[in-house]
Formats: C-alpha cells, sequence, structure tokens
C-alpha cells in the first residue's frame, strides 16, 4: 500500500521537535531563524514577522546557500504545520541540527493572536 501524506507527517512528528506560537515567538525574538517554506503567493499574505522564505519545493537546493549557521535554532513555518514539519524534518537529514516546526503553522500563529508581518528575502 503506498504511503499517504499523513504517514510522511506521523513519522516526522516522532523525530522533529514541535513548538506552540507563544514558543516560536520567544525563540525567534532570541535569535532563531523563522522560515517560511511556503509559496512565494502565500508569503505575500503574511508570515512570522521577518521571516527568511525558501519555497519548500527549493528547500535542498537553497538551505545551504542562505542558511549560514547548521546548528543555529530554526523554527520552520508553513500554513497548517504539515510541510513545515516535513521541511524540518529534510533540513535535520542536511545537518541543520535545530530545525523545528511551528505546530498549527500560521493557523495557529493567528489563533495565538500573534502578529504577521514580511518576509526577508533569501
Amino acid at each position: 500500500m503506498a504511503k499517504t501524506i499523513d504517514d510522511f507527517v506521523r513519522a516526522a512528528q516522532q523525530v522533529v521537535p514541535e513548538v506552540g506560537p507563544a514558543e516560536a515567538q520567544r525563540l525567534v525574538a532570541a535569535g532563531a531563524l523563522a522560515l517560511d517554506v511556503r509559496e512565494a503567493g502565500e508569503v505575500a499574505r503574511g508570515t512570522v514577522p521577518d521571516a527568511m522564505s525558501i519555497p519548500r519545493g527549493r528547500l535542498e537546493l537553497d538551505a545551504p546557500d542562505w542558511i549560514f549557521d547548521p546548528e543555529g535554532p530554526i523554527v520552520v513555518v508553513c500554513s497548517t504545520g504539515r510541510r513545515s514539519i516535513l521541511a524540518a524534518q529534510v533540513l535535520r537529514e542536511m545537518g541543520f541540527t535545530q530545525a523545528c516546526s511551528l505546530a498549527g503553522g500560521l493557523d495557529a500563529w493567528q489563533a495565538a493572536g500573534l502578529a504577521l508581518g514580511p518576509a526577508r528575502p533569501a
């Protein structure tokens, strides 16, 4: 039987830390990189303020050129937390040891009353 996206997400949740909106905000305020892996049109509607934007489809190609500290904290962001947890898993496999995922994505961020802002270019 073929695996579904839910199978991949559940597997990633076993190895990738997830943080809630308040913890993500604290990490970013303390210097963690917020990394939005949504497509450009989605990011244009707002993201975690000052997040770096690298679409999920370009992550393996672009991350090594734009994320300079493989041991630095990274909070990966998407709309609902599914793309971000898969992206964080790939980042960890690439050697970015502190990648975590924003649980619930920007939906949870906004539900917590946290402000959106523009992304910074990669």
